[in-house]
């Protein structure tokens, strides 16, 4: 019962991807990570507002994510932007690659985070919005809002 309720802190986390797709399913994997990576993982420099997951010869590759280099590192920090190999199940991996093949969506990385001791990132399968759709989206989250408020003032 212990080892299910393991403690997660949270790095970093891709609030971009949540306005500019639906998420429709979500997946943890792990990250392949060399070096001091982790250390300036601890630190927080990290930035996933950029990032995508291509699928390459069946293995998951998160791109364009970038992890400042350590700063108490030395010469050998790896290159900050480099593509990071995510691991999965091959059969999830080849479910993912045929539903992005068939129904065009794609592979965000939502957040990134520590679950007992480990590096987790949490992939989403998306599929994007349409200028339409966040307009609808943003006017019903300022009609929560001021729901909220005119409740909250009854009271």
């Amino acid at each position: 019962m212990a080892a299910d309720k393991q403690a997660t802190k949270n790095i970093a986390q891709n609030r971009e991807a949540r306005h500019e797709y639906f998420v429709l399913e979500t997946l943890e994997t792990g990250i392949e990570l060399v070096g001091t990576e982790v250390k300036s993982l601890r630190a927080g420099t990290v930035n996933l507002k950029d990032s995508w997951v291509d699928i390459e010869g069946g293995e998951l590759i998160v791109k364009g994510m970038h992890v400042s280099p350590y700063a108490q590192g030395n010469i050998f920090n790896p290159d900050p932007v480099r593509p990071r190999r995510l691991l999965a199940h091959k059969r999830e991996i080849r479910r993912l690659a045929q539903q992005i093949k068939l129904q065009g969506y794609t592979l965000v990385p939502l957040s990134l985070y520590f679950k007992g001791g480990r590096v987790k990132l949490e992939l989403g399968l998306c599929k994007g919005k349409k200028l339409y759709d966040k307009r609808a989206a943003a006017a019903a989250k300022d009609a929560k809002r001021s729901i909220e408020r005119a409740l909250k003032n009854n009271i």
